[in-house]
């Protein structure tokens, strides 16, 4: 990245991506979609929610471009948009974890 300021269109995008990923909810989700692809029912069990809550939050997720899904017949699988998700979850840990 360069020292330029940044422009208040890149500003807000980079705002509304940090509060989605903000809510603790969302944080699960996705680091249980980090371990691979899953039905909603799977994720509910794993984060221990309802799945309409669950459902609720994907959407969010989706429309933040986070997780993407695919079907299968009736079944819905959701997973990571793409590898950056996983990078800054995981480059996340890494900072908070660093001692100096």
């Amino acid at each position: 990245m360069n020292n330029k300021i940044l422009e208040d269109d890149l500003v807000m995008m980079i705002t509304d991506f940090y509060k989605t990923m903000s809510d603790p909810t969302r944080l699960k989700i996705i680091y249980t979609l980090i371990q691979g692809e899953m039905c909603v029912q799977d994720i509910s069990k794993k984060v221990k929610m309802s799945q309409t809550a669950v459902s609720y939050q994907l959407r969010v997720l989706k429309g933040a471009r986070l997780v993407k899904y695919r079907r299968d017949g009736k079944m819905i699988y959701y997973s990571i948009e793409d590898d950056h998700v996983n990078k800054i979850i995981n480059t996340t840990i890494e900072h908070l974890e660093h001692e100096e």
